[in-house]
This record gives C-alpha cells, structure tokens and sequence, in this order.
C-alpha cells in the first residue's frame, strides 16, 4: 500500500492521540476496579478484566490499521450493505442471543460475542450519510424527513424488542446531526418542551398544579397576542393538548419494566430505596465525593475495593476515576473528551463533501451523547440506562464500535483533498 493512498501525512494527530489516552486510562481504570488488595494479580492477567480488555485494545489497533489502509471509498460503497447486514443481526438477536438480566443484547459462539446495537450505531450513521448526502436532498419537506426517520427509527425499534433502551436512546442523538443538515428548529423547540412537561409532571406529585400551570401560560399568551380568534384556537388546543400530554405520562410510566420505573423515580426522590434500587446512585456518589480535590491515590479507593458499586467497571467506571484521581483527574478526562468533541465539529466543518460532513457529525453526536449520559448517570442527574463511558469502559462491543465509528471519519478526514462534491 502506498503511502499516498494512506494519507498518512494528513491524519488528524491530535485526534488519535486522544483516542490513545482515553483507552490506555481507561485501562488503568478498569484494572482498580477489579483491584483485590489481599490477592493482588497483574494487570495483564487474562483472567481478570484488565488483561481481557488488553487484548480487545490490542484488537482495536488492528482495525484501526485495516481502516486506515483501506480506500477511504469503501466506506461509502458499503454504507447501504453494512446498515442492512446490523438489521439482520437485530432482527436475529432476540431469537439466537444469550439472555442476560432478562435483556437479549448480544449474539455469538461460546466466549465470543459482540452487541449488533452497538456496532449498529456507525452502520447507521453510515447510512445516513449515504441517504442524505444528495445535494437535493432537504430535511425542511416532509417526504425527505420521512425517509430519514425511517431509516433511524428501524434500529432504534429493534433495540427496544431486545429491550435494551439505554442503547436505542443513543440512536436519538443523530437528531443532532438532523439540525446541523436543516431540519426546522421548532420541532427542537416542541421537543424540549414536551420534555420539560414530563419531568415537570414527575417531579410534581400532583398533576393538577401543572396543569393549572400550563393553563395560565396559554391564558398569558392569548391576552399578550393580538385579539385574534384563530390564535385563540390554537394557543386553548395547545394547552389542552399538554394537560393530556401530562396526565398521560403517569400511565405509559406504569406500563414500563418495574426496574425502570424504580429508576426514574429515583432520579427524583434519590432517599426512596437507598438501600435497593437507589444503591448505585448513591454509592457511586459517595465515590466521586470522597475522592476530594486529588484523589485517594491509584488502587486506593476503598469503595473500589470492597464492590460497594455494582458494574463499576463497565457503566461505572467514573467513580472509579473520581474516587482514586479526585476532581482534578475527573477535570483532565472530562477536558479530553470535550477537546475531542470540538476536534471532530473542526475536522467536520472542513469536509469536501456533504456524505463525510454528515458522518462526522453522526461520531460527534453518538460520543458526546454517550460522555455526557454516562457522567450525569453516575452522578444522579440521570437515570441509570446502562450507557458506557466511550474507549474508557470495560467490553469489546463497546470500544470495537466506537473505535470503527471514530477511525472511519479520521480516514474520510484524511483523504478529504481526494473527495469529490460540494458542501450544500
């Protein structure tokens, strides 16, 4: 392979350096959470979860070389392909998966197993970008909005059957990338409202409080408007339509899995259940709190070392970080990531054609989704969805997907002064 077909030279360093630090830490991390002091074992132990997620990094470093080796056009040619091989395995997944905890997420043969949901997310994004990346194409009318949400909304319903929210909610954050190529911000605007109406109407016991709320609001509207009767129409049709919208949210949160609905409630009343469904949260603040300005020292979290946080070295793995680096190590990683974040919106932006720009954003939007629900779950100020920490946490579906999703557009990015098309 020649070194002009790599692109060697024109790779975005800062970006893969990032990448390293993130793994290489999180390595670390997940060893402390696995850490026993009284039986101490090397971190490149196989049968301990250091040594077994060393070799899924040594896997990543593997692909990532076959993705950078590769023609950067390949990834285009098997968008459509790749997005219907992941609704295959989707579709297989409740039929031949193993159950774990009552959920159906992965597939495989014997030790071997991958989340078709997780690899899922970059074969969409992918797919995305192949469907929208017509100059034509135009997120404002209906018909192309259509065909968009169809192509998001068949993972994300897949994902639900296994059930596995946590992962499909992530699929919601292409929506993103939705704003970025033109689809209208009132529907944002409409969204974000819907969604403070339903934790408004959770976090208030009696509904009829929000309610009369909500009535006052559309009565202050219609007299600060003009007298006019069809403005009057809508802003009542408005307010009734909330005060439904309200009432019903208690009874789809009773329909949902006992599990989450202990969950949401939690993110409300954290002293419900401490001691039951409420022991994550809570421990896990207790971690992050104790670890102070600078930390207890690597190895030294004593909530670490006796298992007081369930998964801690999965979707937890951030009070391992808090506990033992204190707020200042919590600050360093908490800064990579958003250093990350704002390389990918830079490498985006200078793309040559819409097909790259739109799957760039589809890498900003899953990471930054992903970084930011799993820091507010650990620390309670969202539920627990069981979304892990991207190239920090423990498993090899999660740091595979993530490392194809964010290597692919390094590749795109690297290649660009060979790509063909116009930004629109």
């Amino acid at each position: 392979m020649r070194q002009s077909d790599i692109h060697i030279n024109r790779v975005d360093w800062p970006v893969v350096i990032i990448y390293f630090v993130l793994v290489i830490f999180g390595w670390f991390n997940i060893y402390a959470a696995v850490y026993d002091s009284q039986a101490p074992q090397s971190m490149f132990d196989m049968s301990i979860n250091s040594g077994q997620q060393l070799v899924r990094i040594g896997i990543s470093v593997v692909i990532i070389i076959l993705i950078m080796a590769a023609d950067y056009r390949l990834f285009e040619n098997l968008a459509i392909p790749l997005y219907l091989a992941f609704i295959v395995l989707l579709i297989l997944t409740p039929f031949v998966g193993k159950e774990v905890n009552g959920q159906v997420l992965s597939i495989g043969v014997g030790s071997f197993r991958i989340q078709p949901g997780e690899f899922a997310k970059f074969g969409t994004a992918l797919a995305l970008a192949k469907f929208m990346e017509r100059p034509t194409f135009d997120l404002t009318k209906v018909n192309y909005q259509a065909r968009a949400f169809g192509v998001l909304l068949l993972p994300i319903a897949l994902i639900l059957l296994q059930p596995d929210t946590g992962t499909a909610l992530v699929y919601f954050s292409l929506l993103l990338m939705f704003y970025r190529e033109g689809f209208p911000a009132k529907y944002y605007v409409l969204g974000i409202g819907m969604i403070a109406v339903v934790l408004l109407s959770l976090g208030i016991e009696n509904n009829l409080y929000l309610a009369g709320a909500i009535l006052l609001v559309c009565l202050f509207l219609i007299l600060l408007g003009k007298r006019s009767w069809k403005k009057t129409i809508v802003f009542s049709l408005i307010g009734l339509g909330l005060i439904a919208f309200t009432y019903s949210i208690d009874f789809v949160v009773s329909k949902l899995p006992t599990h989450q609905q202990n969950r949401i409630m939690v993110l409300f009343n954290p002293n419900l259940d401490p001691l039951g469904v409420g022991w994550n949260v809570t421990q896990s603040k207790i971690a992050i709190g104790s670890g102070g300005l600078f930390g207890k020292g690597y190895l030294e979290g004593t909530q670490t070392k006796f298992d007081f946080v369930p998964e801690q070295h999965t979707d937890f793995i951030f009070c391992t970080l808090g506990e033992e680096f204190g707020w200042m190590g919590s600050l360093v990683v908490i800064s990579l990531f958003i250093a990350l974040l704002v390389r990918i919106v830079i490498m985006a932006e200078r793309q040559k054609n819409r097909f790259s720009r739109i799957y760039g954003y589809c890498v900003l939007s899953i990471i930054m989704f992903h970084f930011m629900i799993n820091i507010a779950m650990t620390i309670g100020l969202f539920p627990v969805v069981g979304i892990p920490l991207p190239f920090f946490s423990y498993g090899g579906s999660s740091l595979w997907s993530f490392t194809f999703l964010l290597f692919i557009f390094i590749k795109m990015d690297a290649s660009r002064a060979s790509q063909l098309g116009r930004i629109s």
